[in-house]
C-alpha cells in the first residue's frame, strides 16, 4: 500500500508545482526561484539524513554530482521555469512529457547507446508534429507574443534536452548508491549554480516576495523537492520502473486541469489534439517489441 501512496504522492505533487511555479514567477525571477528553491531543499534533505544517522557521498563523488545538476537542474528545471514565463502552465507539463524522445535520442547517440528502431523513430517524428501542432498558430501570426512562446517552448525542449543528458550521465558515471544523499548534494549544487546564473543575469533586483509567492516557493522547496523525490526514491525501490514513469502521463493532465481553473489559462480542442499527439509519441517511443 505504502509504495502506491509514494506513486500517487509523485504524481499529485510534481503535476501541481507548474502551478507553483507560474504563481512564484509573479514577484520572484526564475533562476533565482530555482536557486533558493534547490539549495534550501538540498540543505533541508542533508540536514534530515544526517540526523537519521545517514553519511552523505564523499567529496570522490562530488565532481560528478555538479556536473548532473548542471544538466538537470541548471538547465532541467531552469529551462522550465524560464519557459513558463512565455507558455501556459498546462502546456508546459504537455511539452514536458516529450522528455522520453530526448531520453531515447541521447541514449542513441552516446557511445555504446542502443540505436533507435523504425518503432522510435515513428513515435518521434508523431511527437514532434504534436509540437508543430501546437506552435503553427504562432509561427504563422508572428508578432512579439507569437516568438515569446515559441522561444518559451524552445526553452522548454532545451530543458528536456538537459534532464536527458544529466539521465544519461549518471547511468554511465556514477555508482548507485545512497539516492537521497546524492540527491541533497545535487539540489545544493544545482541551487548554488542556478543563484550564480540568476545574478550574472540580474535578477537579483528584480526579487520581491508577497504572501502568494513565498507560499508557492516554500511549496516548491519542500512538497516539490524534498517530500518528492524521498517518494519517487521509495517508489522506485517498490515498484517496476515502467510503472513509476507513468507520472509522466498523470502530471499533463493535473497541471492542465489547475491552470485553467485556477488561473484561466486556455486550452481549446487544438491543444487538446496536440496534446494527445505528443502522448500518442511518447507511448510508441516507450513500447516494447
Amino acid at each position: 500500500m505504502k509504495k502506491w501512496i509514494a506513486w500517487s504522492a509523485i504524481c499529485l505533487i510534481w503535476g501541481t508545482t507548474y502551478l507553483a511555479i507560474k504563481i512564484a514567477l509573479d514577484t520572484i525571477p526564475p533562476f533565482t526561484m530555482g536557486g533558493l528553491r534547490y539549495t534550501v531543499a538540498g540543505t533541508l534533505l542533508a540536514l534530515i539524513l544526517r540526523l537519521a544517522g545517514h553519511r552523505l557521498p564523499p567529496a570522490a563523488d562530488w565532481r560528478r554530482l555538479a556536473i548532473i545538476s548542471f544538466f538537470m537542474l541548471v538547465l532541467g528545471n531552469g529551462g522550465v521555469v524560464w519557459g513558463e514565463q512565455l507558455v501556459p502552465s498546462g502546456l508546459t507539463a504537455v511539452l514536458i512529457a516529450t522528455s522520453p524522445f530526448w531520453m531515447v535520442g541521447v541514449d542513441a547517440a552516446v557511445s555504446g547507446g542502443t540505436p533507435l528502431h523504425v518503432r522510435q523513430w515513428i513515435g518521434l517524428a508523431t511527437g514532434f508534429a504534436g509540437i508543430v501542432v501546437l506552435v503553427w498558430p504562432e509561427i504563422v501570426q508572428g508578432g512579439a507574443g507569437g516568438r515569446g512562446f515559441i522561444a518559451g517552448v524552445i526553452s522548454v525542449q532545451i530543458a528536456c534536452a538537459g534532464w536527458a543528458v544529466g539521465s544519461a550521465y549518471t547511468r554511465r558515471h556514477v555508482v548507485a548508491g545512497d539516492v537521497l544523499g546524492s540527491a541533497a548534494l545535487q539540489m545544493i549544487f544545482g541551487g548554488v549554480l542556478m543563484l550564480g546564473v540568476g545574478g550574472a543575469l540580474g535578477e537579483f533586483p528584480r526579487l520581491s516576495f508577497n504572501p502568494r509567492t513565498t507560499g508557492a516557493l516554500a511549496y516548491l522547496t519542500v512538497a516539490g523537492s524534498v517530500v518528492a523525490f524521498a517518494a519517487y526514491s521509495y517508489a522506485l525501490r517498490h515498484l517496476d520502473v515502467a510503472i513509476v514513469s507513468l507520472y509522466t502521463y498523470v502530471n499533463p493532465i493535473i497541471a492542465v486541469a489547475l491552470g485553467t481553473a485556477v488561473l484561466g489559462e486556455p486550452f481549446n480542442v487544438r491543444m487538446l489534439v496536440a496534446a494527445a499527439i505528443i502522448v500518442g509519441g511518447v507511448v510508441v517511443t516507450k513500447s516494447k517489441g
